[in-house]
C-alpha cells in the first residue's frame, strides 16, 4: 500500500514549497490538489452538488464582493462537495516511496472522517502579515480579480476570507488532535520542511 502525506492548512502558508522539497529529497510523487480543483467542480456541478454549481456560474464580481465570512463557510463546503473525487484520484497513484500531496482541500476535519492517521497530515497556515504579503508578490491575483469593479475592495475580501479560513483550520485541528503550524516568516524554508518531514517520519532527525 502506497503511502501518502498530506499537507492542508490555507492558502500562501508554503504548503507547495515544502511539498516539492520533500518530493524531491525523498523521491515521493507530488501530487497537488489545487490543479484539479476546477476539474472536480465541474464533475460536482454535472452531479448537483449546490456549492460546485454555484461556482461554476459566478463571476469573478459575485465571487469576491461577496461578504468574506459567507465565502469562507462556502470554501468549507465547496472541499466537502469534491472531497470524494479527490479521494479517489489518489488511490489510483501508485509510488514506491510514497505520495506527498498538499491543498487547503485537506480540511481536518476531512482528514479525521477519512481515518488519515495523526502523523500523515499536518496543517500548514500562515499568520495574517505572512499571507497578506506574499500575495501581493504572487502575478495570478490581478488575474484572478479582474472584470471586479473594484479591485482593492474584492482583494481585501479574498484575504479576509483565506484569513478566517486559516482561523478555522486551527480551530479544528485542536479538535481533531492533529498537527499544525503557523508560519510566521521567521523559520527557514529548509528548517521547516525538516520539520514536515520529522512528523512524517520521512527521517530519522
Amino acid at each position: 500500500m502506497t503511502e501518502i502525506y498530506y499537507i492542508g492548512g490555507s492558502p500562501c502558508a508554503g504548503k507547495s514549497t515544502v511539498a516539492e522539497m520533500l518530493s524531491k529529497k525523498y523521491s515521493l510523487y507530488y501530487f497537488k490538489a489545487d490543479d484539479f480543483l476546477e476539474t472536480y467542480m465541474k464533475a460536482g456541478a454535472s452531479q448537483g452538488d449546490p456549492i460546485c454549481k454555484k461556482n461554476a456560474e459566478l463571476d469573478a464580481e459575485q465571487i469576491w464582493m461577496r461578504d468574506p465570512g459567507i465565502q469562507c463557510q462556502e470554501e468549507f463546503a465547496f472541499y466537502n462537495e469534491i472531497f470524494g473525487y479527490l479521494s479517489a484520484d489518489l488511490a489510483k497513484l501508485s509510488c514506491k516511496n510514497g505520495i506527498v500531496t498538499e491543498g487547503a482541500a485537506y480540511v481536518p476535519a476531512l482528514m479525521q472522517r477519512a481515518g488519515i492517521p495523526y502523523n500523515r497530515y499536518i496543517a500548514v497556515t500562515p499568520t495574517e502579515d505572512f499571507q497578506i504579503f506574499h500575495y501581493k508578490q504572487r502575478d495570478f491575483v490581478s488575474y484572478v480579480l479582474q472584470g471586479c469593479t473594484d479591485q482593492e475592495k474584492a482583494f481585501a475580501n479574498w484575504m479576509e476570507r483565506d484569513i478566517l479560513f486559516a482561523k478555522e483550520v486551527q480551530k479544528q485541528c485542536l479538535e481533531t488532535h492533529y498537527a499544525s503550524i503557523v508560519n510566521d516568516g521567521s523559520i527557514d524554508i529548509d528548517e521547516f520542511a525538516k520539520l514536515v518531514a520529522v512528523h512524517f517520519g520521512l527521517c530519522g532527525c
